[in-house]
């Protein structure tokens, strides 16, 4: 079993940063593919950002080069960098761990962009 927590999230006028965090417990979060996902209100939870186990990254059109993914194995969490936020990344971010067909889901963190 894998319980994930997120933090970070938070209100922010278009333009800001906010960096989200996800702490894993487990010892094998290092084997684990990572993901955050968000959803809007009246809206299909989307992925924005997976980094594999490798360290291999991929991300949702919508956020290239402005979110960047990254992960601490030894920290066991894995990160979300939000920079130039629009109020279109308005959402709830959750984050998921994957290790075969295994999938755990955190609580979600609330990202509110609007002046």
């Amino acid at each position: 079993q894998v319980q994930l927590v997120e933090s970070g999230g938070g209100l922010v006028q278009p333009g800001g940063s906010l960096r989200l965090s996800c702490a894993a417990s487990g010892s094998i979060f290092r084997m684990h593919t990572m993901g955050w996902y968000r959803q809007a209100p009246g809206k299909q939870r989307e992925l924005v950002a997976a980094i594999a186990s490798g360290g291999s990254t991929n991300y949702a059109e919508a956020v290239k080069g402005r979110f960047t993914i990254s992960r601490d194995n030894a920290k066991n969490t894995v990160y979300l960098q939000m920079n130039s936020l629009k109020p279109e990344d308005t959402a709830v971010y959750y984050c998921k761990s994957s290790y075969y067909s295994s999938e755990y889901w955190g609580q979600g963190t609330q990202v509110t962009v609007s002046s």
